[in-house]
């Protein structure tokens, strides 16, 4: 009778049951890292391009002055 009550001791492996649930708590801290490093990319990147696309209009300033030069042609023949 006394070999009896050592066959119930086996039935109390429950126990690594409840290490199973740690696991997916480092879940969670994998996808916020991520999402920092993506941002702060594409927000400095887009600013510099719209920066040089002003300057092109600058060489259309440079257009009237021959207009100028056309208005001094006519004096001379006047001096005549």
């Amino acid at each position: 009778v006394y070999k009896s009550p050592p066959p119930p001791v086996k039935p109390y492996h429950p126990t690594p049951v409840y290490k199973s649930p740690p696991p997916p708590t480092p879940v969670y801290k994998s996808p916020p890292s991520p999402v920092k490093p993506y941002h702060p990319s594409p927000t400095p990147y887009h600013p510099t391009p719209a920066y040089k696309s002003p300057p092109p209009p600058t060489p259309v300033y440079k257009s009237p002055p021959p207009t100028h030069y056309v208005s001094s042609s006519p004096p001379p023949p006047y001096h005549y």
